[in-house]
Parts: structure tokens; sequence; C-alpha cells
């Protein structure tokens, strides 16, 4: 079985109220965005976006550590207010190569995972906009690592890499798991574990850029799906 674990944000989908959520839960929380307007936010974890910022705006690492959660709660309930008026855009070709590998998945060829630095239930959110989420969540659970699981990306495969074992009960060998991402920090994070990477130039990376991270693939985008899965399963 090959395992594909995608990032969300770039790959998968573009927009949505996320932005938007989290400067108002910030503000909400901590009375402040920061620099939030020049802030790369590419490839990052929610925790550590929102720990970076507020290290900027000034405040300690105590005080951050003690609002996460009530950050993340106000920006969770503002995210899901404001998807129903402002959905997610679906990337080119997904749909498409997301039913085909759904039949692969039911025939056990497949499995689909997630590596995101989304919250879990903001991976959720966002999937369900776009009506990604039955590709992804089975009875409200998905196999993947989040960042609500931890702030720093490269830590993100392991965690997928556990919960799809203990799933599939299968060891996955890290050249039959593919990382699949839009930024440079996705591929990092795939290749600090040993795992196949590929690189979609959909986000705000062109092809060039991210073929200097050393992807195993880059592609334009989803849409010739044939050859992406010829690309992604080979």
């Amino acid at each position: 079985m090959r395992l594909l674990l995608f990032d969300i944000d770039g790959t998968l989908i573009a927009g949505g109220p996320a932005r938007d959520a989290f400067a108002e839960a910030l503000v909400a929380i901590f009375g402040t965005t920061g620099p939030i307007d020049d802030w790369d936010f590419s490839g990052k974890t929610d925790p550590q976006i929102a720990r970076e910022l507020m290290a900027a705006a000034g405040f300690s690492a105590a005080r951050i550590d003690e609002s996460l959660e009530d950050l993340f709660d106000h920006y969770l309930g503002g995210m899901e207010a404001r998807l129903p008026e402002m959905p997610v855009d679906r990337l080119p070709g997904v749909d498409r190569l997301l039913g085909d590998l759904e039949g692969r998945v039911r025939a056990g060829e497949v499995g689909l995972g997630l590596v995101t630095g989304n919250h879990v239930r903001g991976a959720a959110l966002k999937l369900g906009s776009a009506g990604y989420d039955r590709f992804f969540f089975v009875g409200g659970q998905a196999i993947g690592g989040f960042g609500s699981d931890h702030e720093f990306r490269n830590e993100l495969p392991a965690i997928a890499l556990r919960r799809a074992r203990e799933h599939w009960r299968i060891d996955f060998e890290a050249d039959n798991v593919v990382v699949i991402g839009d930024t440079p920090r996705d591929v990092e994070c795939g290749r600090a574990h040993g795992t196949r990477t590929v690189a979609v130039a959909t986000g705000s990376f062109g092809v060039e850029a991210l073929r200097e991270t050393g992807a195993d693939i880059v592609m334009e985008d989803f849409s010739e799906t044939e050859q992406v899965l010829r690309l992604l399963l080979d």
C-alpha cells in the first residue's frame, strides 16, 4: 500500500476566511495581530504562526502558551461562522484526483492522510467547505499529523505514520510514503523522514523555487490526472 500524505492550503484548496478569523482571534485574545500583514505563513503550523506573531508583538512565551487554547477556540469558531459565506476554493484537478484515489483506497492500494500545519478542527472545517472531508475524515477521525499535534512541521510526518500504522496495521517503509505540498517546508518535512516528496506550484512558490528544494517530483498542478497518478503511485 502506498501512503499519500497531503498538505491542505495551497495544495488542495485556497482562499476562505481563515486569515481574517485568525486575525480577529489574535485581537480578541491578545489585543493585537502583531505584524501579520508582513508575516510569512507558508508551510508553518498554526501554533508556530501565533507564537511568532505574538513574540514579535512583545508577549512572553508563558503568556502565549497560556492563551493558545482560547485563541484557537475563538479562531475556529470564527472560521466556522464565516465559511458558509466565504467558502474555500478547490484547486485545479483536485476533484478528479481525489475521486480516482478514493477507489484505490477502497481496493486497499492506497492510504490517504494529511500532513498540515492546520489545527485538526481547522483542517476538518476547510476540507468540509470544499467537500473533501469525506476523503480524509472517517467517523470524524483522520490519519495525519496536524498543527494541534506539534508546533514544528518536521515532527508531523512521524505522527502521521504512527496513526497510519495503527489504522492499517502496516509498517509503511519511507520509500512507500509520499508527502505532497506546495512549499519548501512541506518538502523539508518529508525529506527529514526519508519519504518521497512531491511539490506542486499551486501556492505561493513557483516551479523553479520548488525544484531548488530537492523535491523528488515538481508539478504545476494536478490537472493532468493520469500523469499525476503515475507520478504518485509508480
